[in-house]
């Protein structure tokens, strides 16, 4: 029983490692292309990889402040436009 433990929790740590990694890489796109739907997504990784205690604290938080970028982005696009969506 002992053994199956660690070995268990090391494998949702790498989940919760993969989720703030996703998390900044959808973030960092999201600036590029389709941040109304990376945008959300990254936050939501994010926030549950720091839920979950990941060991890339840093990657988490930088999805999260990128993810809440993309968002920022594509309303200063709308608003400058004065329309629901935007393009370069």
């Amino acid at each position: 029983m002992q053994l199956t433990a660690p070995a268990t929790r090391r494998a949702g740590a790498r989940d919760t490692d993969g989720m703030a990694v996703a998390a900044f890489v959808l973030g960092l796109l999201g600036l590029l292309v389709l941040n109304v739907v990376l945008g959300p997504v990254a936050i939501a990784l994010a926030s549950l990889a720091l839920w979950r205690g990941t060991a890339r604290r840093g990657r988490a938080l930088l999805g999260l402040g990128l993810g809440i970028a993309d968002l920022v982005v594509l309303v200063a696009f709308m608003s400058a436009d004065h329309t629901l969506s935007w393009s370069l």
